[in-house]
């Protein structure tokens, strides 16, 4: 789930290449010349005869053109103040519900229900990543209301998935912190159940997190912490080998980036395939999981220049 409005490169960086093929074809001129004394034309008189040549045509050349392409530096990846801002305040109202969860435990004297309530949010939060994912890659597009450029940026985010690992951490949590906090935030003023607590605090912390989860999916295991990469072969986070699976075609698995748990057994029932029959018998929509990869979705490696400076 890429992620909410961040910014991302858009489908309408289009990366075009171009094959140029001239349409030459070469030929064999023969000319013949006759010497004339007179004004008038001879009608039997050869002046031009072009007889198709067999030599084949020349070896066809690739032009790319990089105009658009998104690069390291590019200020759309880097955090701002206001991003910061937004991401500190989500944080708070996830201290504030996990700490009511644990005060009112401790008052009660309960830990296995806040704790149980807690785990349901995080396999729930796994399921949620997956649907809204689902949703946005194939129904909608820029002009949706809402959710129009979180669909364009994750077609942006499958034609160039490595700018995620670039991106600065506020700058990559900072749509989805703004989201809890205004969902969280009355919930830790008008709630005080330590069960209900638990549960949204584990989920909301679970979602607000779910795009650095997803980043460390698209990072080398070199290069990301020990204990990031310990929680992924465990399973905790999702991995980089079953997320990668979603950026190869057909593009239609694999979609859930919190842990990953639920993901074999959507794709192996075929879960996402049969709400698509359903909402297209019913609403006579087609999913664009149905058609042919576009160009949009092919993912483009980066420059050399690129992969230099890692």
């Amino acid at each position: 789930m890429s992620s909410l409005t961040q910014n991302k490169f858009l489908p309408s960086y289009h990366h075009q290449v171009y094959t140029n093929r001239p349409l030459q074809h070469p030929s064999r001129v023969c000319c013949t010349t006759t010497t004339t004394t007179t004004s008038k034309s001879r009608p039997n008189a050869k002046q031009l005869v072009i007889e198709p040549g067999l030599q084949p045509p020349p070896p066809t050349s690739t032009v790319v053109n990089t105009t658009n392409r998104p690069m390291d530096n590019d200020p759309d990846l880097q955090s701002t103040w206001s991003h910061r801002a937004w991401v500190v305040a989500g944080c708070t109202t996830l201290v504030i519900s996990l700490g009511e969860s644990i005060k009112g435990a401790v008052d009660l004297h309960m830990w296995v229900e806040p704790i149980f309530a807690g785990w349901v949010g995080y396999i729930l939060a796994d399921l949620g990543s997956g649907v809204y994912h689902w949703a946005i890659d194939n129904y909608g597009d820029g002009s949706t209301p809402i959710v129009g450029s979180q669909i364009e940026a994750f077609q942006g985010h499958h034609k160039w998935p490595w700018t995620i690992t670039r991106r600065q951490f506020a700058n990559n949590m900072h749509a989805l912190a703004r989201a809890v906090t205004f969902t969280v935030l009355p919930i830790d003023i008008f709630c005080h159940d330590p069960i209900f607590q638990g549960f949204v605090g584990m989920f909301s912390g679970c979602i607000m997190f779910s795009q650095q989860f997803h980043a460390w999916a698209h990072g080398t295991k070199s290069r990301l912490p020990p204990l990031v990469v310990a929680l992924q072969e465990a399973g905790v986070l999702v991995s980089r080998p079953q997320h990668a699976a979603h950026h190869r075609p057909p593009y239609n698995n694999n979609y859930c980036i919190v842990s990953g748990v639920w993901n074999e057994f959507l794709d192996k029932y075929k879960v996402f395939e049969t709400m698509e029959m359903l909402l297209y018998f019913k609403l006579g929509v087609r999913p664009r999981s149905w058609s042919e990869p576009a160009s949009e979705w092919m993912e483009e490696i980066k420059i050399p220049s690129q992969i230099q400076a890692q």
